[in-house]
């Protein structure tokens, strides 16, 4: 039987029907030329971490501390495992807001990776802490371990004769990666054989350590590292062993820009050299100001830092502090001509053979929450730096339970604008809690607040620290809403 054609009006009247329908249930489209709807944050969903090799040294003695900050949700792992065949696991968390800790002997301590989901995801942090009690590579050795990326920055590296610089590398994915690597000297790019730097291979869940020596045939007492992967992405730190000195790990950098805030110099700093770089096509003029405990200052005799386009610039600023603790602030003399750049701080305790060397990278603020994974409860081991750009800020600052228990105790602070507050001691766990403990810093109002911890533990005689910046840990993302908007079927 031959059905009858639809005529052209019963098509519009079943269309009409059926959007009908579909606008009763969808949701509202925007009003013509409204805003778009706002995105939400969210919590994410997985996290990736990378830890370097902590030393070769015999003797070494490395603590590694977890956590992720308190928070809703329950379920989700975190493990972080070494960076070998093997793939063993060193250390796991079971739920939020509590720390897990373990610790290596001598040069086994591997190179991690790890990957955190579900709640433990959000913030989860980690870190190694090494003490070299005797030797070259004596001191105390500390380094967040950070997520994998593909570009890092290193001022305040070196190629001199007394200093070993190696650059570790490790890559937590299942495939290969590839990097290369830039040595920039007070005049430019560092000379080097052809090649050298260049493809270095990082195989999956691995890590390579690169002597900066043997990339250049200069020996220069302050280059500028700069890291980037061809393929993959790794983690970077450099590890520094300086002759007669100390030893400690050198993080990056935070990314050029066109002011940057060095936070956490020790008030008892007998030496700090500033080291900045202008990757960029322009020159650029930094003006310094130390923000202490009674307001910002500059520097008599060291008002600004001329930096020349790819060219690294060094500034000895001797005992800047003058005993009292400080961040160092850079902005542009010319706020017109604001030229990006990065920068790091060498700094130095103690004086002739009991000195002990730390460096402090520029970093960004804590915006929402910053945590620090391994703090000690002996007296004077801990200093929390809290500096405020700008505005007045509070900030609430949280001490995790010890690894060995305890219990959350939370204080907040004050923080005038143009200030560093030297928290010392911080808040600690509650009922006497044993082992390593997190700090986790919380802006409230006003800021931003830039933030660093500087441990101490003092050996024989010599004051051996080592400081870490906080930044924001970026537990939440943006998640754009989206609606249904029938208007489209009208094009």
């Amino acid at each position: 039987m031959k059905r009858a054609p639809l005529s052209l009006a019963a098509v519009a009247a079943a269309l009409a029907a059926v959007t009908g329908a579909a606008a009763l249930t969808a949701p509202a489209a925007p009003a013509s030329g409204g805003p778009a709807p706002a995105a939400a944050r969210q919590p994410v969903e997985r996290s990736v971490l990378v830890c370097p090799t902590p030393s070769a040294s015999d003797i070494a003695e490395t603590v590694y501390t977890s956590i992720t900050p308190g928070g809703a949700g329950q379920g989700g792992s975190a493990r972080l495992t070494g960076a070998t065949k093997e793939q063993k696991q060193l250390l796991e968390l079971k739920e939020p807001g509590k720390p897990a800790g373990a610790t290596a002997s001598g040069a086994e301590g591997p190179a991690l990776t790890g990957t955190a989901d579900g709640a433990l995801a959000p913030g989860w942090t980690a870190q190694q802490t090494t003490k070299v009690a005797v030797g070259q590579a004596r001191g105390l050795l500390g380094v967040a371990c950070t997520a994998p990326g593909t570009e890092f920055w290193f001022p305040g590296a070196s190629t001199a004769k007394g200093r070993q610089d190696y650059v570790h590398l490790t890559n937590a994915d299942d495939t290969p990666a590839v990097v290369d690597i830039e040595l920039f000297g007070p005049e430019g790019r560092s000379a080097s054989d052809p090649g050298t730097g260049e493809n270095i291979k990082i195989g999956p869940k691995s890590s390579v350590p690169v002597l900066l020596n043997t990339l250049s045939s200069q020996q220069q007492a302050d280059v500028t590292a700069h890291v980037t992967t061809r393929s993959g992405r790794v983690g970077a730190s450099v590890q520094v062993l300086e002759d007669g000195v100390g030893s400690d790990w050198l993080p990056a950098s935070t990314a050029p820009a066109g002011s940057l805030v060095l936070p956490g110099i020790p008030a008892d700093a007998t030496s700090v050299r500033l080291v900045a770089f202008a990757p960029g096509e322009e020159d650029a003029d930094l003006r310094l100001q130390l923000a202490g405990p009674g307001g910002s200052f500059t520097p008599a005799g060291n008002e600004q830092l001329h930096v020349k386009s790819r060219m690294t610039a060094t500034l000895d600023l001797k005992d800047l502090t003058r005993g009292e603790p400080g961040s160092l602030v850079l902005t542009p003399a010319d706020p017109k001509k604001a030229a990006p750049v990065v920068a790091a701080l060498r700094v130095v305790r103690g004086s002739g053979a009991k000195q002990e060397l730390g460096f402090i990278p520029a970093a960004g603020p804590v915006g929402a929450r910053a945590t620090n994974a391994d703090n000690r409860t002996d007296q004077g081991a801990t200093t929390l730096s809290l500096t405020a750009v700008g505005a007045d800020a509070t900030v609430k600052v949280t001490a995790s339970p010890g690894t060995e228990g305890g219990r959350p105790a939370s204080q907040e602070y004050k923080v005038k604008a143009g200030t560093t507050l030297a928290v010392a001691p911080p808040p600690v766990p509650d009922g006497g809690g044993k082992g390593a403990y997190a700090l986790t810093v919380e802006t409230v109002s006003g800021g931003p607040v830039h933030a660093a911890r500087t441990l101490s533990l003092p050996h024989d005689g010599i004051p051996f620290f080592t400081v870490q910046p906080l930044t924001d840990d970026h537990s939440t993302v943006s998640v754009p809403k989206a609606v249904q908007d029938l208007r489209i079927l009208s094009n």
